[in-house]
């Protein structure tokens, strides 16, 4: 009797989660004293491909994970190339993930379970490239809702295990890559000190910062002397033409384990990632615009862009376990940053007989410190604790953004005029130097076992909460005209600071700051939120979690208005809200390979920090971008049955049908200028949306066909969504208003396709080669929404396939191959075709560009 109850408590152990096999080991402890080397097994084999569609099966909420296993095999080298592996996720160009065709503003991100912001304004969360996957140990990714997780919660939440201590390794890899339309390029535009090792490492941003003179003050129209206008600047406006080098990247890893006396261990977890990339574009970049009875062309520019990105990642981890007793310190430092520079040639402000040449020189930097510790401790079988608790100290700027505008002249020359905001540098400064993420919580175990694995009651009670503090700072300095005798200069466009600086000894012109009374905000966000979740397992065939959770979340905005003056008291804008969050998850096991599941809840969405942010961020072509203050949270109704079938332990199928109404959707919206130049992109709460759709997945192994085809499977999955808007009054003069038309919501696409097909091989030794071909996109969706007569701007499909080659070669050598992004599919947006009056351009494109082919090889080496 008691041979069989450890042969069906090793079985779930190895088969299941860490939850389930935790649940095993509280059943078996008191019986069977060799179970310490069973736990040590399951625990290894949590990350496999099997292990976790397991896991997924036998799961009462619907979640979706992705081992260290898998994102080996996929040569998958950050997180964001692997979600868009999961079903229903898209990755869509700049613009983070997609998830069941929504976009980023409905996701929110979990590190270790524990609140992460983003390091980028523009970004709800992370752009999730930067985060390597050499540290992860799962993915989890939760499509419904339950009331321990975060309320902003429509899209996904993503919850990133880190790297545990199971087996000690050390792993050095390195990679190189190429690309057809970046690499080996000659006059490839540089920022110079960006081709510096200072450049490589992200720390050429010291040079960049706005100068002593102002930095620290209020503005007051500040006039920089001649000394000061050549020397109190950093960076010049001189760019570099170079040969672009392949990308490469390097990456150290080790992982140890120690055991300290009869029952503890400790493990040890670093690891060094650096690389960087070249990359070019090219295409149009227009804007439309009502004149008159009908619509023509504001902007007709092409523009080129040259981005040096530099990648950089730290993590250290700590890790004690006795017994009951688990607590882990984990540390992250991930730096991100952009160098590029932009040309636009073309008009502007339909001034159709000025053509005019632009240049951006610009760098985008970001750092992200987050410490974090996490402890659980089992007190006996039927009870438990867990907390943890974080501090992330977050930095974002854009500093010295220069921007200069000419007209084309011979050659490599340009004409120039000083003053009227030319040679215009703006410095954009977003710092989060407090976030605190916190989470507590209690189980109990109710009820007997009886002959079942789990007892039939289990009740959590618990505490989670961030506070976030931001403050904002954005400035402006530009050239005053001193001389209109000598207003005009002809200059080489990379190379003009030495005729600038000799034009500044001669009195022609000087810079002033020209900051408005938006020059500073400061942003504080508090959430704290309780919870209870019942778990009733009644018999084997059911389970139901019934959850509830109270969040009180408070807003406080203290701004300026651009009408007041600079030295006027701050303006506080306070939301003090409180939500009542219930959510039901219901499994019913119909058989041992089938599953139908029920989830209904209610979630809140949050805005990006552009969207709610009280300024106007300026960009040269017009398009500027305007934050509303007064935007507020979308409140969500979610409704998910699915039906879910496993032939066999790596295969699966499943259907789910899924319907949102989200009140106070927020939507992007274009409207005509304030100044009558340009567009102004801004953000709107709609009355009300309506989501329907349905997810279709499937895993097959290709060996049902023929045995011949046993080496090959084959995953698949669509999204099909429908959604309607009942637009509120600030919408009220939306193009689709005036036309009383309906229409879907804003980033909402029709449909998803992903699809991943694999060739697995074994040699004698064990060592697997495999091969993989995966394809996803997103049907056209509104990017924008359209006012003034003209209709919606659309983001059309972009058709990503992508192959990887994984080699093991030997126990310690292995080699990826990858292929990315093979159809080189053209990203686009476009001006809808049923606009209020006639468009008089021949073409509706509005931006355009191809981003190439990019070979990569990594060799990586174990030790």
């Amino acid at each position: 009797m008691k041979i069989r109850k450890l042969s069906i408590g090793v079985f779930f152990l190895i088969s299941t989660s860490v939850i389930y096999g935790q649940e095993v080991n509280k059943d078996s402890i008191q019986k069977e004293k060799i179970i310490e080397g069973v736990i040590i097994r399951g625990v290894g084999n949590k990350k496999s491909e099997s292990a976790l569609l397991l896991d997924q099966k036998k799961a009462i909420i619907q979640k979706q994970s992705m081992g260290s296993e898998e994102i080996s095999r996929k040569g998958i080298s950050n997180i964001e190339q692997a979600l868009v592996k999961v079903t229903g996720i898209t990755s869509v160009e700049g613009r983070g993930l997609f998830v069941r065709g929504l976009e980023d503003r409905y996701n929110t991100l979990l590190i270790n379970g524990l609140g992460s912001p983003s390091n980028n304004p523009f970004q709800k969360i992370i752009a999730l490239k930067q985060f390597p996957t050499d540290v992860v140990g799962k993915l989890n990714i939760y499509k419904t809702f339950n009331s321990n997780l975060y309320a902003d919660f429509a899209g996904a939440t993503f919850d990133i295990e880190t790297l545990t201590y199971d087996k000690p390794f050390s792993k050095i890899e390195f990679g190189i890559g190429i690309n057809t339309l970046s690499t080996f390029r000659n006059n490839f535009k540089i920022n110079p000190n960006a081709n510096s090792i200072e450049g490589y490492v992200g720390l050429n941003s010291r040079d960049k910062q706005l100068p002593t003179e102002v930095n620290g003050y209020r503005p007051s129209s500040f006039n920089f002397n001649n000394v000061q206008s050549q020397n109190s600047f950093g960076e010049g406006w001189n760019v570099d033409n170079i040969k672009s080098l392949p990308n490469t990247s390097i990456g150290f890893t080790t992982a140890q384990k120690f055991k300290i006396g009869e029952t503890s261990n400790l493990g040890f977890l670093f690891s060094l990632n650096q690389g960087n990339t070249y990359e070019y574009r090219e295409g149009i970049k227009n804007q439309f615009r009502l004149n008159g009875n009908s619509i023509d062309y504001n902007n007709n520019l092409n523009r080129k862009e040259y981005t040096y990105e530099t990648e950089s990642s730290v993590l250290l981890g700590l890790g004690f376990k006795n017994k009951g007793t688990a607590i882990n310190l984990n540390g992250f430092f991930l730096q991100n940053s952009e160098n590029l520079i932009q040309d636009y040639v073309g008009f502007r402000n339909g001034e159709t007989n000025n053509e005019q040449f632009i240049r951006v020189n610009q760098q985008d930097i970001s750092r992200f410190t987050d410490l974090q510790l996490t402890a659980s401790q089992k007190i006996n079988e039927r009870h438990s604790v867990k907390a943890g608790a974080s501090w992330v100290n977050n930095f974002y700027q854009q500093p010295d953004r220069k921007i200069m505008y000419g007209q084309p002249g011979n050659g490599n020359n340009i004409n120039l005029s000083f003053g009227g905001n030319n040679l215009l540098r703006q410095y954009l400064d977003v710092n989060g130097k407090n976030y605190f993420s916190a989470f507590a919580e209690y189980a109990l175990d109710l009820g007997e076992k009886g002959g079942k694995r789990e007892f039939p009651w289990q009740l959590a009670i618990g505490y989670n909460g961030f506070a976030d503090v931001r403050n904002t700072s954005y400035r402006f300095i530009y050239s005053v005209l001193d001389n209109p005798a000598q207003s005009q200069i002809t200059i080489d466009r990379d190379t003009p600071q030495a005729m600038f600086d000799q034009s500044i000894l001669n009195g022609t012109y000087h810079y002033r700051e020209g900051s408005t009374s938006e020059y500073k905000n400061n942003l504080y966000q508090f959430v704290n939120a309780g919870y209870l979740n019942i778990n009733y397992k009644p018999s084997e065939l059911w389970d139901i979690l019934i959850g509830g959770r109270v969040e009180n979340n408070i807003n406080i905005t203290r701004y300026k208005p651009i009408s007041v003056g600079i030295n006027d008291d701050f303006v506080t804008l306070t939301k003090n809200q409180y939500y009542i969050l219930p959510s039901l998850s219901v499994k019913r096991v119909l058989n041992d390979k089938s599953n139908i599941r029920f989830a209904a809840s209610k979630t809140i969405t949050r805005p990006i920090l552009i969207e709610y942010m009280p300024i106007t961020y300026i960009n040269p072509d017009n398009e500027n971008i305007f934050g509303n203050k007064d935007l507020t949270n979308s409140e969500n109704y979610n409704i998910d049955l699915k039906y879910e079938f496993f032939p066999s332990n790596k295969e699966m199928f499943a259907i789910n049908l899924f319907a949102k109404k989200i009140d106070n959707a927020i939507e992007r919206s274009y409207i005509a200028s304030g100044n009558s130049n340009g567009q102004t992109i801004t953000f709107f709460n709609a009355k009300t949306a309506t989501l329907a759709g349905v997810e279709l997945e499937g895993i097959l192994s290709l060996s049902r066909i023929s045995e011949s085809l046993s080496r090959w499977t084959l995953g698949a999955n669509t999204t099909l969504m429908y959604s309607d808007v009942k637009r509120s009054a600030d919408q009220g003069q939306e193009t689709d208003v005036e036309a009383n038309r309906d229409r879907a919501l804003q980033g909402a696409a029709p449909w998803t396709v992903n699809a991943d097909l694999k060739y697995e091989y074994k040699n004698a030794q064990n060592f697997a080669k495999t091969f993989s071909l995966i394809y996803n996109v997103s049907g056209k969706k509104i990017y924008g929404v359209g006012f003034s007569k003209l209709d919606n701007i659309f983001e059309m499909p972009f058709h990503q396939l992508d192959f990887v080659y994984n080699n093991q070669i030997s126990k310690n050598w292995n080699v990826k191959l990858a292929i990315q992004n093979m159809l080189n599919s053209q990203y686009q947006l476009k001006l809808g075709n049923n606009s209020l009056v006639q468009v008089q351009e021949s073409s509706l494109m509005m931006e355009n560009y191809k981003k190439g082919t990019s070979f990569n090889m990594t060799v990586g080496y174990t030790f």
